[in-house]
């Protein structure tokens, strides 16, 4: 999304257990509890200037005093307008949008100009709108970036002007950021290099870090590390926003990116930085690489790892099975399959598997085919899951050991899909699979929708309705025989927000491996999948996501207790803390 506003508006101070407040030397917010006096709090902003600063702005839901008091007089439709009936216009213009592009540019328009009422517009219809501000949406905004920006949001570091990445990082709009969201553009979902346009994924993420978590809209900050791109047909458009040049790669991309994490620690030492959507040759190694030097996590690698753990330690739940007794095929082997397979590993270890035999359970496969160790130049994240060439002999698939042999000869009983690869589970591979297993779990989890591996409708028809799924991205129920199956879907938004949060307001110094399996195990054990009233998913519906935040949060900063990156606190004060935290849409009054 694009958005923004003329008003420089900082971060908050550290948590007081009372109110919540955003401070600047021109204008404070405070929530709805508290009473603002104009004068006091806005420091002289009046009239127009008010109305362009979107978590100021309350358009026609201005009171007759507070236009009096703010120079609102005659700027403004004479009817003051309840939020309820805001909410109704809102609702009303969105429905009337007729594809879903659309619908995702008159949301930003409105979070350009009203923050608060966008924010109370997707709290009232979650399910409806997040696949919109989010996936699969978010993916065709990306694309068409260039040729829907309207307003800027966050902040733009071109590979040219690193000598100034102090000075970009002073006129943040956000003086104390709690949470930083960071991409290069470079893997976008399932679409690949989209260069500039790249930054409607930060938005994004950010934007859910406010409607799941709560963590307050002006302590969060979107960059974007334009490196360039390698997309030509970007580099021929004419109205591509970003820089035109081939991407910066090797030592040079690395001295940008820790001239970037350095000026990032002096700036904002207690900022949460998560990257995202940066390509598997760099994910890893960045997040390895940065880990120990401040508060982060990549979400495609930990994210991912820990929502899809989360689903399969439901589905062996119901099963009454231990996780460590499964065969586990994962098609694609980028930073989201490492991620997965290492939060796998995790889990089985806990049910008592050494790491080489949890490893043994995993069989991973990529591009050029099943990564065994006869390959050579596997990257080393790839390395570590690698089978033995020696035990593949017996196969006779030649070299390739493609996804269809590797189920033939494996009988997996879960397969996992990452690859971006359209209809790569294909009938023949899920038959042979449900041919040895009878129930398979399967999960194609590529985004956006078009990139899925395979529709629920299908797998379910191929397996006789034996297959339990889940998807990376929203799909519609599956009615077969007169009854309809949720589709749950394996969505970040599921973990991060709620790490986020409880990383925020434990203070925690750093995001521990331990804190992510905290959260696919506070996920897993959320009431309405454990107990019975919602069986038919292993996720919860979209609208329970900001109960589960809170769930996440507290598990998580309670682990970061456990984990010595957090000083204790006891378990009531922390969630009081969380719940003081947990920023909620609603004007402020003035007078």
């Amino acid at each position: 999304m694009t958005a923004g506003g003329n008003c420089r508006i900082p971060g908050t101070e550290a948590p007081t257990g009372k109110r919540r407040s955003v401070e600047s030397s021109d204008v404070t917010i405070i929530n709805t509890e508290e009473h603002v006096h104009a004068d006091e709090r806005l420091h002289g902003l009046r009239g127009r200037e008010v109305l362009e600063v979107p978590l100021l702005n309350k358009g026609s839901a201005f009171t007759d005093g507070e236009r009096r008091a703010l120079g609102l007089l005659g700027l403004l439709p004479p009817h003051v307008s309840t939020p309820d009936e805001q909410l109704a216009r809102a609702y009303e213009n969105f429905q009337r949008k007729t594809s879903p592009l659309e619908r995702y540019i008159f949301l930003a328009s409105l979070q350009d100009r009203n923050e608060t009422l966008f924010y109370m517009l997707l709290q009232r219809h979650v399910a409806e709108m997040m696949p919109i501000v989010y996936t699969p949406t978010v993916g065709e905004g990306c694309r068409s970036y260039s040729h829907i920006y309207r307003r800027p949001r966050g902040l733009f570091i071109a590979y040219p002007q690193q000598q100034d990445m102090d000075a970009i990082l002073a006129n943040a709009p956000v003086a104390d950021p709690e949470v930083i969201v960071v991409t290069d553009g470079e893997r976008i979902l399932g679409l690949g290099d989209l260069g500039v346009g790249g930054m409607g994924i930060p938005v994004g993420k950010l934007t859910l870090y406010t409607l799941c978590a709560g963590i307050h809209p002006a302590t969060t900050l979107p960059i974007l590390l334009d490196v360039g791109t390698n997309n030509e047909e970007l580099l021929r458009d004419p109205l591509y926003l970003g820089w035109r040049h081939a991407r910066i790669t090797g030592d040079s991309y690395d001295a940008f990116i820790d001239a970037f994490v350095r000026a990032v620690k002096r700036r904002f030492p207690r900022v949460l930085l998560q990257w995202e959507d940066f390509s598997k040759g760099n994910a890893a190694r960045l997040l390895a690489r940065y880990r120990d030097q401040l508060c982060t996590f990549n979400d495609d690698i930990q994210g991912t790892g820990a929502v899809t753990l989360a689903g399969l330690l439901v589905a062996m739940k119901r099963r009454a099975e231990p996780l460590c007794g499964q065969r586990v095929v994962i098609l694609g082997a980028g930073s989201s399959a490492i991620g997965i397979s290492d939060q796998i590993v995790t889990a089985m270890i806990a049910e008592g598997l050494s790491e080489s035999e949890a490893r043994s359970r995993i069989w991973l496969v990529d591009s050029h085919g099943l990564v065994h160790d006869g390959r050579p130049s596997l990257e080393a994240s790839k390395a570590r899951y690698a089978r033995a060439r020696s035990e593949l002999a017996a196969w006779n698939a030649g070299d390739r050991f493609d996804l269809e042999s590797t189920v033939r000869r494996v009988h997996p009983t879960i397969l996992i899909g990452t690859s971006a690869q359209p209809g790569a589970f294909t009938e023949a591979i899920v038959r042979e699979m449900t041919s040895a297993v009878e129930q398979p779990i399967i999960f194609p989890l590529s985004n956006p929708t078009a990139k899925a591996e395979a529709t629920p409708a299908d797998l379910l028809a191929w397996t006789g309705g034996r297959a339990v799924v889940a998807t990376g991205s929203p799909f519609p129920d599956v009615v077969r025989d007169g009854q309809a199956t949720r589709i749950g879907q394996c969505n970040n938004a599921f973990i991060f927000p709620g790490v986020g949060l409880g990383t925020v307001v434990s203070g925690a110094r750093r995001v521990t491996d331990g804190m992510f399996v905290a959260a696919a195990r506070a996920l897993a054990d959320w009431p309405a999948l454990t107990d019975g009233s919602d069986s038919d998913a292993l996720y919860p519906r979209l609208d329970a996501a900001r109960a589960v935040s809170r769930s996440v949060a507290l598990a998580v900063a309670l682990q970061a207790q456990r984990d010595g990156v957090a000083e204790p606190v006891p378990y009531a004060a922390l969630a009081r803390h969380i719940d003081a935290r947990m920023w909620r849409p609603a004007y402020p009054r003035y007078s």
